[in-house]
């Protein structure tokens, strides 16, 4: 008899596509080869060189990455709000050039029309020379709406030929993934390619998505292709996913590393033209007061009543689109909801532009040189004190934006529901930070007129004089986008912090936190998932959240398989039984492993082993080992005893038994039991009672349990 696999074989240790990964086997592996690597170092300077590279391959691949993330970034940014300005007209000096830079150095721009020069023309200008009239309006609107259907087409084409995988935000998949789930090719090179490239066409063609959840997507791309210049990531599962279940402390310095080189890398392409890193800068010089923690806190509600609405309707409508005939037409649908977005949007101008353009404007805080509607108040030119700007009243530009932001909100709010989760790359961050700010904005106008014309009020008259600058609307605005946010993603302190990095203010954190913990509360007390969580169940995808505490007094004896009246469980017995008995088990069945025991009998437990590591053992035997054929004995065990002769060769397959399966006893509470599987990150546990095999339990059982017991389908969860 012959141990062939003290060699080791293509494909053993791998696992099958849709599997979730063996987190403790993974480890374990990892640790025999970092010892492998430390005692040999000792032996030679070519050793002690190789020690030395593989624990800097880590940092230098921190540095790839935060490279190549912030390099694409930044180029999605720049691509997207070209395309953006395309459909509204084109720059005669370069048509490479967005409007904003087309209008950068012309000397024919004056401060009331800051946005037309010479060099931009619009579409009507190109084709019908004027700009004015109403077939000159027809023509821009027509193409306006053609540009956008032309870029959601070459989207939706574009991922449904060559990347599936790149469409939704991929937030759902990636949380499902670090958890130790396997989808091929969700992190390849073409999902990368087809992902940056129709993630720019779909923000250009106007729908209600953001490219800030895809481009979480666009960056795990690129830390999987760049692992596999590396041996100690590519050959190893675990390594690449150390940042879910299992965080050590050098793994936070390695992403400090990353994201400190993918700002850098941002910063020297600056795509957003002003020097800063920041998407939406804002520098309010009226500090907030007490009082105003109501309207943030009302701010708060409403994020929350936002939030558990849209995940409930696009959940609905997603569920739908699963279960009927339209999920069979991605293209038309995609195109629809793109011409119906087009043409409401033209007309207002609020709704036209870009979302994060949208944003910028309602987070500003109004000054001398502002030429939007939005700061259009009368009297805007008498300041009392240096340049800063009192409350004043509001002018007809004011009130003509409120009503056409109250519009835009309407239809954000509707539109956004139906957008996400289209065969697109779509992100929910920048929508909903519009919801949110629009209602802000709103708000905060409201509350500033009000302090105008009552300033004499209790609420107003300890701390707002007439003619001071007491209410910043744009801060209103920020709150609301945070509010918003909170009440769809359900984020607290990171959300906080994410509206730090993206607007620079430090100085309203009790503001944003009390927003924040109001929408969490109340969307919490209307259902208890986030958006993401919400796709992930949809989905069916074997996610086990770690934040949800489990609470019902049941055993593990009332999970396992199999239960009482069902065949007994299948087993391998570790030396009796044949090379074909073993075929017909994995042929019969469709399992991911088998427990192997002493014997029938007994049922006492000696290991377990992988369905796909004995396929591909035994076809490897087949091949290189002389003699094994069907009635070959398959052994187990450390030592097999002498065979008489002429008997077929003996397989010995110890090597890819796990010796040290995790067990617990029939009677352990299911509380532990799923603490167990959310801490070590299992694929499964044994169960015995008296050191006897009893049965299994998955991570789909564990899965399908808690859905019960919260009155949810447990077919539902369908991966293991």
């Amino acid at each position: 008899m012959m141990d062939f696999l003290e060699e080791p074989i293509p494909g053993v240790g791998t696992y099958d596509d849709f599997n979730t990964i063996d987190w403790v086997r993974e480890k374990s592996r990892d640790r025999d080869r970092h010892r492998e690597i430390t005692n040999k170092s000792k032996e030679s300077t070519w050793a002690l060189i190789h020690s030395v590279s593989d624990a800097f391959s880590g940092w230098l691949l921190m540095l790839l990455i935060g490279l190549l993330s912030g390099s694409l970034a930044g180029l999605i940014d720049i691509s997207a709000h070209w395309m953006t300005d395309l459909k509204e007209g084109i720059c005669t000096e370069g048509f490479w050039f967005n409007h904003e830079h087309c209008c950068w150095n012309s000397d024919h721009v004056t401060f009331e029309d800051r946005d037309k020069c010479p060099e931009w023309n619009s579409w009507s200008q190109l084709i019908i020379s004027t700009d004015e009239g109403a077939f000159a309006y027809i023509v821009n609107y027509f193409m306006y709406v053609l540009w956008a259907l032309l870029f959601a087409f070459l989207a939706v084409s574009l991922v449904k030929v060559f990347a599936p995988y790149a469409c939704g935000s991929g937030i759902p998949e990636i949380k499902t993934i670090l958890s130790g789930f396997i989808i091929r090719g969700y992190l390849g090179k073409w999902t990368l390619i087809i992902k940056t490239i129709t993630l720019v066409l779909a923000v250009s063609s106007g729908l209600s998505l953001g490219k800030e959840g895809p481009l979480v997507h666009v960056a795990c791309c690129c830390g999987n292709i760049l692992c596999h210049c590396f041996n100690k990531y590519r050959k190893n599962e675990a390594k690449r996913r150390e940042v879910s279940y299992y965080f050590p402390l050098k793994t936070l310095w390695r992403s400090f590393f990353a994201a400190l080189v993918a700002a850098f890398t941002l910063r020297s392409i600056n795509p957003f033209g002003n020097s800063r890193l920041v998407l939406f800068y804002v520098e309010f010089h009226t500090p907030w007061h007490l009082f105003e923690l109501v309207p943030f806190i009302l701010l708060g509600i409403f994020g929350g009543l936002w939030g558990a609405l849209f995940i409930r309707t696009n959940i609905a409508w997603c569920r739908k689109r699963k279960t009927t005939q339209l999920g069979r037409y991605p293209v038309v649908e995609v195109l629809v909801v793109t011409a119906i977005t087009a043409i409401l949007a033209f007309p207002n101008e609020y709704t036209r532009m870009s979302t994060s353009e949208l944003i910028s404007e309602l987070f500003n805080d109004c000054g001398l040189l502002d030429s939007s509607k939005l700061c259009d108040y009368e009297n805007r030119f008498n300041t009392s004190k240096g340049g800063e700007l009192p409350d004043r009243p509001a002018g007809v530009g004011v009130y003509s934006a409120m009503w056409q932001l109250a519009l835009t909100l309407i239809l954000k709010i509707v539109i956004t529901i139906f957008t996400f989760g289209m065969k697109i790359p779509s992100g929910l961050f920048i929508p909903s930070m519009a919801v949110g700010a629009i209602a802000g904005r709103l708000l905060g106008v409201g509350m500033e007129q009000l302090a105008y014309y009552h300033h004499d009020w209790a609420i107003f008259n300890s701390w707002c004089s007439q003619g001071a600058d007491c209410i910043t609307p744009g801060l209103y605005a920020m709150v609301g986008a945070a509010a918003c946010l909170g009440g769809v993603t359900r984020m607290t302190v990171s959300l906080v912090v994410i509206m730090f990095e993206l607007t620079g203010g430090l100085e309203y954190i009790v503001p944003l936190m009390a927003a924040a913990m109001t929408s969490k509360w109340v969307a919490d007390a209307l259902g208890r998932e986030g958006i993401y969580d919400a796709h992930i169940r949809l989905n069916g995808y074997p996610f086990l959240e770690a934040k949800e505490e489990f609470a019902h007094k049941t055993l593990a004896m009332d999970v396992m398989k199999p239960r009482r009246n069902d065949p007994l469980l299948t087993v391998l017995t570790q030396d009796s039984m044949t090379v074909e008995d073993v075929e017909t088990i994995i042929s019969e069945t469709t399992y991911s492993g088998f427990p192997v025991v002493v014997s029938r009998e007994s049922q006492r437990l000696v290991g377990f082993v992988l369905r796909r590591d004995l396929i591909i053992s035994i076809e490897n035997a087949r091949k290189k080992q002389d003699g094994v054929v069907s009635t070959s004995i398959i052994y187990f065990t450390e030592h097999s005893p002498p065979m008489p002769p002429y008997t077929p060769p003996t397989l010995k397959l110890r090597n890819i038994l796990d010796l040290s399966p995790f067990t617990v006893t029939d009677l352990t509470p299911m509380e532990i039991v799923v603490d167990i599987f959310r801490k070590l990150g299992l694929r499964q546990c044994l169960v015995t009672h008296n050191g006897r095999l009893l049965g299994i339990i998955t991570k789909k059982d564990v899965l399908k349990h808690i859905a019960q017991m919260a009155n949810q389908d447990p077919d539902s969860i369908l991966f293991n």
